[in-house]
């Protein structure tokens, strides 16, 4: 049978004599076998190539060199194993032919390449392509044994011929597989797995072909001449051409390692430029991080100063002025307190925006160091420059703005220090302006201020007086209590002290409350000094109790901040039972102000406190909130009303009004009335006149240590009620009194001295 030129064995011919004892020489077949294993590891090894190569034109020039170097094994192998054939007879090869099966192998080997060059491909589609590439290395197979010519005639066996075939795909679909699974890895393990994925290659290719030779038979016909094999050098022929595959296969493999290497070194330096650039852009945000402010993109702090010692140099080295600012909004913690940080986030950039739109060049320098504090700088020709900026900002600033559906107009304080009247270096301008905002929020706030001298003294003054109002502290040296009495009107005697405390200082003499209770506060002082007027308090108290007086009520002033202590109800309690005294002798003052502060928190403490049985009043009624809805809430027992009301009594008709309200309210409430300040008879006969039940001035004495309280305390019982004068003329609509009464020798007023007021 013959099918397509070849001839199909279906019996034997008649005429013809069956050459039955054809060879192979097994060198030939070993060195066919390792040219087949170096062309599957090039396949393997260029695919590889092709995975990690992202260029098109690289990619083509793999798929090129792999192509040729599959199809140069194969065929080599092909080659080698045909001149492995060993037969009785005289053969020779067609060149043509033999140069069309390599051309076969190279279509195949192109389309192995194609399509491993695919990695997105199924297993059905590897199979088509297995198919197509199984049949054209069948085809150079078949096309090179086709290109033998002797006398013989060539028969194939069927079965034989279609099992090569299909060897052929199968060997062609396995490194298909095995291409694609080995193209990504790397190391040991994956070059092992390459190699033994080789001779199995190897092994399929070289079995495809000697199971084509199998299915081979020659026939010599009867009337042919049989010419005998000649010499030949078939052995030195496949070395030749198995040493040029395996150079053109090494070649190929070492310019892949090569390009491997090459790239792995580009990618390292991709890698490295790309962590250049990511360290760069790490840089950078560290830089904006370090130098800029994240809510308002403003300078920080450390921004400021590396700008502000930049531009202090140059001014210093070529002539020049500066002005550093400080700003600080007033108020801004109700804010934060009212409707949320949130909020006060937003309201902090809009002020940011207002106060960059204020300056006047981009040389001008904003700055935000945190919270609401702001700093500029700027430089100037004169300083009148720095205060007409100022003035800007600050009219920039009251302009409404919308924020949580309200409109709100907020002010400024301002600090202003120049370079070079105020300092030299960036440390002591910044201080100064610094000092000077102080001034500006001690003055009231919405307003400026220049640095000047008495600034930094009264600043070194007050750091060094808070030193030594520490040092007095923990050595219990130089503080002290002095006492004013508190008379009852209703009994006519001395039934309360107000506990007041001053500092005897060892270079400034007494200094009075108003010299150190604000240093207290700002420094952290105020709750160690507060507990220690308590505890004195109750010490003096119990010495009192010694002497007689078990029936004096002591009131204590108590700072805002220490009533938002939770630790004071335990300080009260514990100096109430080291001393032994009753809590009902007792009273601790807290002013309206910090009543009101936190309401909610001051009900809760207050009532702890007046569930130890010490009795509360409120002190300064009047200059603060003055809130009826929150007094009536409060478990308060006295009201203290502000010498501000009676110190004009009275001649002024309106503050008689308001304290007769006061009285009349706070009897409504059932609380007791203590007014303070009173200094003159005329402001006495009014309070008793009006219900008033407690007085405190110095018509009956100024504060006294407790020392002198009792010879004091003597003094003003041994009195008799103010109640009646001698009339001594009338005269003009005026009644001169001569006092004879318990004020007779009150401090300011002598015995027999006479006071003119009008005749009612």
């Amino acid at each position: 049978m013959e099918w397509l030129g070849f001839h199909f064995i279906t019996e034997l011919p008649i005429d013809g004599q069956v050459i039955l004892n054809c060879t192979h020489d097994y060198s030939l077949v070993l060195l066919a076998y390792l040219v087949a294993c170096a062309g599957g590891f090039a396949t393997l090894d260029m695919a590889e190539r092709l995975r990690h190569t992202d260029k098109p034109t690289s990619q083509w020039l793999w798929r090129g060199v792999g192509a040729a170097c599959l199809a140069g094994g194969i065929w080599a192998m092909h080659f080698i194993g045909m001149l492995a054939f060993q037969a009785p007879i005289e053969i020779h090869y067609e060149m043509p032919v033999t140069l069309l099966s390599l051309l076969i192998a190279l279509l195949a080997s192109w389309l192995a390449m194609h399509t491993l060059s695919d990695p997105d491909l199924n297993l059905w589609q590897y199979v088509q392509a297995a198919v197509c590439i199984g049949l054209g290395i069948a085809a150079m197979h078949y096309v090179g044994m086709a290109a033998m010519r002797s006398n013989a005639q060539a028969y194939y066996q069927p079965g034989l011929f279609a099992l090569s075939i299909a060897i052929a795909i199968g060997a062609s679909l396995a490194a298909l597989l095995l291409s694609s699974h080995l193209r990504n890895g790397s190391g040991l393990f994956h070059q092992l797995l390459k190699y033994s994925a080789s001779l199995i290659l190897g092994a399929g290719i070289i079995s495809m072909h000697f199971t084509g030779m199998a299915a081979l038979s020659l026939v010599l016909p009867t009337d042919s001449a049989q010419t005998l094999p000649g010499d030949n050098n078939h052995l030195q022929l496949a070395l030749t051409v198995a040493t040029m595959t395996l150079l053109i296969i090494g070649s190929s493999i070492s310019a892949a390692l090569a390009d491997k290497k090459l790239q792995h070194k580009e990618r390292d330096l991709q890698r490295v430029n790309t962590l250049l650039g990511q360290l760069d852009q790490a840089r950078l945000s560290l830089q904006q991080v370090a130098h800029y402010d994240a809510l308002t993109n403003l300078f920080n702090r450390r921004g400021f100063n590396q700008i502000f010692a930049e531009k202090l140099s140059e001014k210093t080295r070529d002539g020049g002025r500066l002005a550093v600012m400080f700003l600080d909004i007033d108020h801004f913690k109700r804010i934060n307190d009212s409707l949320g940080h949130d909020a006060g986030d937003e309201l902090l950039k809009v002020i940011a925006g207002h106060i960059k739109a204020s300056v006047r060049s981009q040389e001008d320098v904003v700055a935000r160091f945190g919270g609401d504090e702001f700093c500029l700088l700027i430089g100037l020709h004169e300083p009148e420059e720095a205060r007409h900026l100022a003035q800007r900002i600050m009219s920039n600033l009251k302009e409404p703005i919308e924020l949580a559906g309200r409109r709100m107009v907020m002010t400024t304080s301002i600090g202003i220090s120049l370079f070079p009247e105020d300092g030299n270096t960036c440390e002591e301008l910044l201080k100064h302006a610094d000092l000077a905002l102080y001034q500006s929020k001690g003055s009231g706030r919405n307003g400026l201020n220049f640095f000047s001298a008495h600034l930094k003294t009264r600043a070194t003054l007050e750091l060094q007086l808070e030193e030594e109002l520490r040092h007095a502290l923990r050595e219990n040296s130089g503080l002290m209590l002095c006492y004013q009495p508190i008379y009852d009107l209703e009994t006519a005697r001395v039934s309360k002290l107000e506990a007041l405390v001053r500092w005897q200082h060892p270079v400034h003499g007494l200094l009075m409350p108003d010299r150190f209770i604000n240093i207290a506060e700002a420094n952290g002082l105020i709750a160690e000094l507060d507990n220690w007027v308590l505890r004195q308090a109750c010490e003096d108290l119990a010495q009192l109790s010694r002497q007689g007086r078990d029936d004096l009520i002591i009131a204590v002033n108590c700072s805002p901040l220490s009533l938002a202590r939770e630790e004071l109800t335990d300080e009260i309690e514990q100096a109430l039972r080291r001393t032994g005294m009753p809590p009902h002798r007792l009273e601790l003052e807290v002013t309206e102000n910090a009543l009101m502060g936190n309401i909610a928190n001051t009900l809760v403490l207050l009532r702890q406190i007046r569930a130890l049985g010490v009795s509360l009043s409120i002190d300064d009624f009047g200059t603060g909130y003055s809130s009826l809805a929150y007094l009536k809430r409060l478990p308060l027992n006295t009201l203290k009303i502000d010498r501000s009301f009676i110190q004009d009594i009275p001649g002024a008709t309106q503050d008689m009004e308001i304290v007769q309200a006061i009285i009349a309210m706070a009897h409504t409430l059932n609380l007791r009335v203590v007014t303070e300040g009173v200094e003159t008879i005329e402001q006495f006969e009014f309070l008793e006149r009006n219900g008033c039940d407690f007085v405190q001035g110095y018509l009956l004495s100024r504060p006294v240590p407790l020392a002198e309280l009792h010879s004091a305390l003597t003094d003003i019982d041994q009195r008799k009620p103010f109640r009646a004068v001698s009339l001594l003329s009338l005269a003009g609509g005026t009644a001169a009194l001569t006092l004879t009464g318990p004020f007779a020798k009150s401090p300011g007023l002598h015995a027999g001295a006479s006071v003119v007021r009008p005749i009612r």
